[in-house]
């Protein structure tokens, strides 16, 4: 949880000192968010291919494995739709982007913002910040409530890094590779299902 209250520290850290027009203006009248965005996609595809264990994962690979991260798409796409219709200000189709992010706030965030703009950016990083800090101090609660499927479905993306061992301690060792398998797809499937809601 620390970390995830970094990230969010570094955030208004820089909402502040934008706001307040702090920075050099050469940070002001440049847009950085699509090379920060290349450096992400990379960095992301280098450490799944650098990740020996996620390739080990993959030796073990049951079919059955698909149905957790295809539960969790269908379940986030559902309810971020279901908010979008609650929430006037952001339409179902964003609500479904930022769900999409999976916990993912990095990434979601930065390309929400460069498609549709800093506002929805922000609601997308808090939202997936949000769902990171949420399984990590509500998997104990819920895998005694939903099983133990439940800390892997609430983190998402996170799943294969960050929340990975709450998820461990709370659902079980035998719980490892599913979360990691799953943790992997989500990350890969966060910038096109992304892309796709907010573009459509």
């Amino acid at each position: 949880m620390i970390n995830s209250l970094k990230i969010l520290a570094f955030f208004v850290l820089g909402a502040f000192l934008g706001y307040n027009s702090l920075l050099p203006d050469f940070f002001l009248k440049n847009d950085f968010s699509m090379p920060v965005l290349y450096l992400l996609m990379f960095l992301v595809g280098f450490g799944v291919g650098s990740n020996k264990k996620a390739f080990d994962i993959l030796k073990m690979f049951n079919i059955k494995f698909l149905l957790i991260p295809l539960a969790i798409v269908t379940g986030s796409g559902l309810g971020g739709f279901i908010m979008g219709i609650f929430i006037s200000e952001v339409s179902a189709k964003d609500s479904m982007a930022i769900s999409f992010g999976f916990g993912y706030y990095s990434l979601s965030s930065v390309i929400i913002s460069k498609i549709k703009g800093e506002t929805l950016g922000v609601i997308a990083l808090l939202s997936n910040i949000s769902r990171e800090i949420f399984t990590l101090v509500f998997t104990p609660i819920l895998v005694k409530i939903f099983g133990k499927f439940a800390g892997i479905a609430s983190g998402g993306a996170t799943a294969m890094d960050t929340t990975l061992p709450v998820i461990k301690k709370y659902s079980g060792e035998d719980m490892v590779i599913v979360a990691f398998f799953s943790g992997i797809i989500l990350s890969i499937l966060v910038p096109f299902l992304v892309t796709f809601m907010i573009t459509i």
